[in-house]
Formats: C-alpha cells, structure tokens, sequence
C-alpha cells in the first residue's frame, strides 16, 4: 500500500509537469493560457498623438507589455490634460496615470488619489530637493554655519534680491515661498485666493528688484538663476539640489559656464523641501489593494528587465520606476505648496476642475488683556470693540481669550488656546526665538515708525564726540567709551541698557564678567567696562528713565547716557523753551554716536504652526483696513458736510454707527497707536535679536520673568 501511493504522487507530478513542458499537445501559448487564465483589466490614462514617427515612443509598447506581465486586459485611455487625467482616475474612466507633482497634489487634496509608485530622476531618486543658494560670505552664509541658534538664515533673506527660475516654477517659486510664507518669515500681500499675489508677496519680502524671469531672458531657469547669484543681480538664488553641480563643476572645465564661480563660493542653506518625481496615481475607492499591489511590483520589475528598459527610457523617460507612498512622495511638497495664495484655485483652473475650499476657521481668538468692566471714561478702551470690528470684516466669530502677562500670551500662541496677539518687544523676541511664533503686523509710535533707535548720547566738547567727527576711520568713539561712566535708564531697560550693551558685548568692546547664562552677571559686565560710578538707577530716583539719564549726562554726573534718538529733543528742544527741564544744555552740546539698533514698537505676532496662510491672510486684511477709517466731523462732500466714520478706501461715510466703534477711534483708544502696519518678523524683531542675543542670560532671564515652562 505504501507503494501504490508513492507509485501515485510521482505519476501525478510527471503529468502536471507534462502540462508545464507541452507534452500534452498543442502550442506553447495555448498552453500558458489554459495555465494561467487572464485575471482583469487595467486602464492607463494617457495623451495619445494621432500617430509616432518614432514608433518606440507609443504608448502602446508600455500597455503591451503589462499585459504580458500581468495577463491583464491593458487599454490606454487617451487624455489631453493633467486634469483630465485626474478625473480619468476620480471617476473611474481609468485605473492609474503618471502625472506631475502639482497635479498629483491636487488630486490627492481635492479627491484623495494615492501614489503607488513614482519614477526616478537620473541619480535614482524619486524627487529632489529645492535650496537657497548664497555666496559664501553673505550673512545668510555665516548664520547658516555659525551653530548659533539664534542666527536664522532664513530671516536673513528678507529685503534681499532674489533669483527666481520663474513664475510658479516648484523649486525656483513655489517650494521657497510656500516655506518662508508657512513659517511665518513672509506675509501674504493681497487676496489669499489670487495666485497673483504671490508676485506682491515676493517683492515684499524680498525686494522690488527680485528676478521673476520669463522664459527666454537671461536669468530663466535654474542656470539663469545662478547666474543671476554668480553675476551680483542678486544675493540668492533659488534652484535645486544639483544645479551647481551640473553647470559648474564637470569633470571637463571647459563644459563649465563661463559665469560660474569656484564651488567652494556658493552655499546652499537648509533645503526648504523635496519636489516630487512623476508619481503614478490610482484612485483606491475604485481599485483594491491586490490589484494595486501587482501592478505596483511589476512596474517596479521594469527597471531589472532588459526588454523594458526601452520602453522606461522611450516612453516614460525614467531609469526607473521605485515604491513610495503618498506621504513620503507628496508630503513635503504639500507642506510647502499648500501655503502659496490662491494655488489651489489656480490648478483647478488650469486643470478644468470644479472644486470649492471650506473658509479654513469659523473662529479667531485674540490674546488680550480683558478687564473686569468699562465703564465711564474707559468705556472707549474695550478690546471687544476690537473684536467686534474684526468679526465684521471678517465673516467670522472673533473672541478674546483673556491674559493677565506677556508670559501668558506667549503660551496662549504657543498651545493654541489664542490666533494673534499684540505684544511687547521683549516678549515678542522670546515667542519668535524660543517658540517660533512670528510677526505679521506691527503698531506704529507717533511719527509713524514702527521702532526708535537706541543712541549712545555724549557731550560735544568729549574726546568720544570728536572720534565719531573727524571723519577718520582710525578712531572709535565706541572704544573710547571703555572707563568712562555711563548713564542708564535702568535696569534691563532697552535702549538704555539692553541694546547699547548687547552691541558693545557682540562687537568684542566689552567682556562677560561672570556667568554667561546669569542675567546678573551683566552688571558686573557694565561697570567692568564703564566703571564702578555707573549709573544704574531705580524707579523714583533723579536718574531714573529717559530724562534722568540725560539729566545725568547734562549735570556732569556721567559722561555717557544712552537713550532713544528723539529723547534730548522731547525734553530740551520744545517751541515753548519754557517747556524744556531747566537741566537741559544748549541742543548743540549734544551729540549722538550711531545708532546701536532698533527697539521695535509692539507687534502682532501669531504660530505659523496652528494658523493657516488662508487665516492669517485674511486677518491682517482686516487689520490694515482699520487704517482707512477716520471719524469726521462736518466733513464736506459733494456739497453738503456729514458727521461718522469715512472709509478714505471707498469715499464713504458712517454716519450711523458709534464714534468709538470707527477704526482710528480703535488704535488711538483700544490699542494706543496711531496705526498698523504689515512687517515680517526678520524686518520687525531682527536688529533687535541681533544686539540682545550678546546679553548674558537673557533668555533664561525672560523665560522666568514670564513663567515660561517647557
């Protein structure tokens, strides 16, 4: 018995094998089809021409040999578009298409197409990555290189000129502007829904000189924008991660361009992202995995088969095709791209698609400091007419999410519980440094600036005065302050003690004396440097604040007093000189040494984290309008006078609504300036950071005054 089934199982291999080898009759491929029956169908979406003088370029070659591979029934279906092709696979006409990153996002945002593969670049890799170029001596350079955490490149581009491949081209445009304007470095100019402001957005933060080449000009593409770096058009280039290398390091010196510098010139900055190869897409509501996944391998196959290698290079114009997902694939693209205005309207119309975006909130939440009634006189001071105003113009609910401290607002942005707030430079300079909060808006002073300048003040006779006079580069009035006895306004106070000594510390003119990471190490710092009669007095003393540090100076009691650049002339320079401190010295007695940097008026910061471009857009609109309203009395128009609000942006006037409620009545009463501006954080924060960055501790210092914890 145990022969007999022994004897079975090999008669029964030898017959199966048989089959296999033909012994049974019949040809070869009749056999493989009673083998191997045909498992489906597969629909390539795809532009077909009318006829291919080169017949190794038709798409058909690519559907045959799928349909060998597969045993699958493989048509094309033809297409003239990217669009067409994502509706091809959102509708079903078609299994998978091959398409660009911009419309593979699309479709994967609007109608949540996946990736099931992708192809190669000529190194192998499925995307590459998209940089800022430098020179190696720029700033940009040195605080990419410096391991300084406080230097940021980046914020180092703003009102720079730019070298752009072209309009709207992924690594020379898109990807760079979508990351700086994500990241809260550039605000968005204009309509957030208008692709076209993209182009105000730019020659914002960078410069009006910024290259946005047309194709056929000398700066287009990515050699024209290196070019454009190479020849000093501009102070970056934007351009993917092999340009240098492919147009000015051949192993042939003579393949090189003749504008090209020494490699060791050019600095690339952190990559801002990847932009994807040509993905191939599948709809998987229609498809299902088993089919996805043979489909998948065997073009992934194509790359080790000989006889596919024509049809990859021919048709498909890759090497290769890899696995990814959409994620890996798309990810970083999108993190960039969904960030440029009105890129999403923009692609449905060059698509042909009919798509509508949700408004992105239906609540915005101001950090403010709300008190517990308004009533009488202060009643024109409630932060809520603020709100109010906002949610009017808006379309939206606007609340005020109550703090008691600028610690508060800053973990307020930090977690998510506010959108916006206005705070104090100090502040502002910990949220944007320690937390990555950024600036969107600033308040202006009086003059309208949105910073006054920290000076060092001496008396004209002083041998500091004659070094910043005589015009020779050999003497340095800020040397010359060492030993002398200084004037501050306080302690820790900004242009009287924070600004001047973190300019003196950077610039190697003082030491840190003590702890570098001890905020009390600075006075020792200051009177190591000064000397030990320094002048650093407390609230109610006579050389207290801005007059008492000029007084100081004025009265012979020190030989320096550092102050803002309109102090002497608000205390000693009135039209009624009887309105002038009886301290003060004739106004030529006085005399400014440059300036040390900018103290910022208070911005509107926000976390470019948790707040979309498409929010934050829209409230900085809405807080610029506030500039446009000034409330009239008797304003004389079109032959008769009217009493309210009048909005200079459309000649009309309110005159039904509240005084307190009209938009300057806001700023003078609920925020205290005269008006808003737009800034970028670099543009508003950037002298300031420079200079109190040098102070010893200060971050730690900051960090436990405004009960920050990690």
């Amino acid at each position: 018995m145990k022969n007999m089934k022994i004897n079975t199982v090999l008669i029964t291999i030898m017959m199966v094998s048989c089959v296999l080898a033909g012994c049974l009759g019949g040809s070869e491929d009749e056999v493989q089809e009673l083998a191997v029956p045909s498992d489906g169908n597969l629909v390539i979406a795809y532009a077909v021409q009318d006829d291919y003088e080169n017949i190794d370029e038709n798409p058909q070659l690519l559907a045959d040999y799928l349909a060998e591979k597969m045993n699958y029934q493989v048509s094309l279906y033809n297409v003239d578009s990217e669009g067409a092709m994502i509706e091809a696979l959102r509708f079903g006409n078609a299994d998978i298409a091959i398409m660009d990153g911009g419309a593979a996002w699309v479709g994967w945002q609007q109608y949540d197409l996946q990736v099931l593969a992708a192809d190669t670049k000529s190194d192998g890799r499925p995307y590459y990555f998209a940089h800022a170029w430098v020179k190696a001596g720029s700033e940009m350079a040195l605080a990419h290189l410096d391991d300084d955490p406080y230097t940021d490149p980046f914020s180092l581009l703003a009102g720079k000129t730019s070298c752009h491949t072209g309009w709207l081209k992924s690594a020379g445009m898109l990807l760079p502007m979508g990351y700086l304007i994500g990241h809260g470095y550039a605000n968005v100019i204009g309509d957030p829904n208008d692709v076209e402001t993209l182009r105000n957005t730019v020659l914002g933060f960078f410069n009006e000189n910024a290259s946005i080449p047309e194709s056929g000009t000398p700066y287009y593409g990515y050699d024209g924008a290196i070019k454009c770096l190479s020849e000093g058009a501009g102070d970056v280039a934007f351009a993917k991660d092999s340009t240098i290398e492919s147009y000015c390091n051949n192993e042939d010196a003579t393949e090189n361009e003749d504008w090209c510098l020494a490699m060791d010139q050019y600095v690339a900055l952190p990559a801002f992202g990847k932009a994807p190869s040509h993905p191939v897409m599948y709809n998987p509501t229609l498809m299902d995995s088993s089919k996805a996944e043979l489909v998948k391998n065997t073009l992934i196959g194509m790359s080790s088969d000989e006889n596919a290698t024509a049809i990859l290079a021919n048709i498909l114009s890759t090497d290769g095709i890899v696995s990814t997902t959409t994620d890996e694939h798309l990810g970083s693209y999108s993190s960039s791209i969904r960030n440029i205005p009105g890129i999403s309207a923009y692609y449905n119309g060059k698509y042909s698609l009919n798509a509508t975006l949700d408004p992105s909130v239906d609540k915005i939440r101001i950090a403010f400091e709300v008190k517990s009634d308004y009533t009488g006189d202060a009643i024109d001071t409630n932060p809520q007419l603020l709100a109010d105003y906002l949610a009017e113009a808006l379309g939206v609910e606007v609340e005020l999410y109550n703090v008691e401290s600028e610690g508060a607002i800053i973990e307020a942005l930090r977690f998510g519980n506010a959108d916006i707030a206005f705070m104090d430079g100090g502040a502002a300079w910990v949220g944007w440094k320690d937390y990555g909060l950024a600036a969107m808006a600033a308040d202006m002073k009086s003059d309208g600036r949105t910073h006054y300048d920290a000076h060092a003040w001496v008396k004209a006779d002083s041998d500091v005065a004659a070094a910043h006079l005589d015009n020779d580069p050999s003497t340095d009035p800020f040397a010359l302050l060492a030993g002398k006895t200084s004037c501050h306004t306080g302690w820790l106070k900004s242009a009287g003690m924070l600004l001047p000594m973190g300019y003196l510390i950077g610039n190697g003119y003082a030491n840190v004396v003590g702890d570098a990471n001890d905020i009390s190490s600075l006075s020792a710092t200051i009177y190591e440097f000064f000397n030990d009669d320094a002048s650093i007095p407390e609230s109610g003393t006579p050389y207290y604040g801005y007059s008492g540090a000029v007084k100081c100076l004025s009265e012979g009691a020190g030989d320096v007093a550092f102050a803002k650049d309109s102090t002497i002339a608000s205390y000693c320079d009135n039209e009624d000189a009887t309105e002038n401190e009886d301290w003060c010295l004739a106004m030529d007695q006085y005399v400014a040494l440059p300036a040390f940097g900018k103290a910022p008026s208070h911005p509107v910061m926000y976390n470019p984290d948790l707040l979309d471009m498409q929010s934050r857009t829209v409230i900085l609109n809405a807080l610029m309008s506030l500039n446009n309203e000034m409330y009239v009395v008797d304003y004389p128009m079109m032959g008769t006078t009217y009493t309210g609000c009048y909005d200079i942006s459309i000649h009309k006037i309110d005159s039904t609504s509240d005084m307190n409620t009209c938009g300057d009545q806001i700023m003078e009463n609920v925020l205290n300036t005269p008006g808003l501006t737009r800034v970028n954080t670099q543009e508003h924060l950037g002298s300031y950071s420079s200079l109190i960055k040098n102070i010893p501790g200060i971050s730690t210092y900051y960090d436990t005054k405004y009960e920050i914890t990690d």
